[in-house]
Parts: C-alpha cells; sequence; structure tokens
C-alpha cells in the first residue's frame, strides 16, 4: 500500500497464447532512489491468478523500479505438457537451445511517491507488453 512517501507495486500476468493467467513465474522487485544501485527488495511468484499479492513495500525514497520476471522455467513447464497439443505449431526454431525466446522480461519504471502502480505483464512464446493498469 502507498503512502504520502511511498509508492507502491502490483502486478499480474496474463498468458496470451492461451488466455489465461500464468501461473508460477518467479518475480523479483528491486528499487532505487536518486542515483544510487538497485536494491533486491525481494520476490514473489505468480498464483493461479497470475498475480502477485505479497511484493514488498518500496522504500522511502525510491524513484525507480524494476520487476523481473522469470519466464523461461514457466514456458518450459508448458512445453511438456503442451507438445501434443501444439503439433501443427511451427517448431521453436529461432529461440535459443532451451526452446524459450525470451528467458526472463525486464520491466524497469520511474514512480513517485503516493501512487499505486500496477504493472500487467501481457506474455507469449515470442513477445510480451506491458502498460500502467489500475
Amino acid at each position: 500500500m502507498s503512502t504520502d512517501t511511498t509508492a507502491s507495486v502490483s502486478t499480474h500476468i496474463l498468458d496470451t497464447s492461451v488466455g489465461r493467467p500464468a501461473e508460477g513465474v518467479a518475480v523479483t522487485l528491486a528499487a532505487r532512489g536518486g542515483g544510487a544501485d538497485w536494491a533486491l527488495l525481494g520476490g514473489s511468484a505468480t498464483d493461479a491468478d497470475g498475480r502477485c499479492k505479497d511484493l514488498p513495500a518500496l522504500p522511502e525514497g525510491t524513484t525507480h523500479v524494476r520487476l523481473d520476471f522469470a519466464v523461461e522455467a514457466y514456458f518450459l513447464s508448458k512445453q511438456a505438457t503442451q507438445a501434443e497439443a501444439q503439433q501443427d505449431a511451427p517448431a521453436n526454431r529461432d529461440s535459443g537451445a532451451s526452446g524459450v525466446f525470451f528467458p526472463e522480461v525486464a520491466i524497469t519504471f520511474a514512480v513517485v511517491p503516493g501512487e499505486h502502480y500496477h504493472v500487467p505483464l501481457l506474455l507469449n512464446p515470442f513477445g510480451y507488453s506491458v502498460y500502467r493498469g489500475s
């Protein structure tokens, strides 16, 4: 929850390739103020609704926030369970050795005290989009 001197952050992930929330994605939260170095504040994992409901609070003086989403493990687990369903899909020929094109997604944004920032991630195996939600 934000206060007059701090901002707050929440996020969720929708896997647009299947039209469902992405469960079990590890998310870390880092912050910095002014010209300081990044400070890792902690992390969480998305629940069955694709949400991280327990991200740590931002310290006073935070000016920038970084959310890191570890999506490779999520897509690798999906590949194992959906291999038969995707028989006709193009091969992952343009992906890395693991078959995952984007192994992680890092989103950095500016914050001001007193505001809440909800940052949804729309994810698919070959692209992603983010926006400031409400």
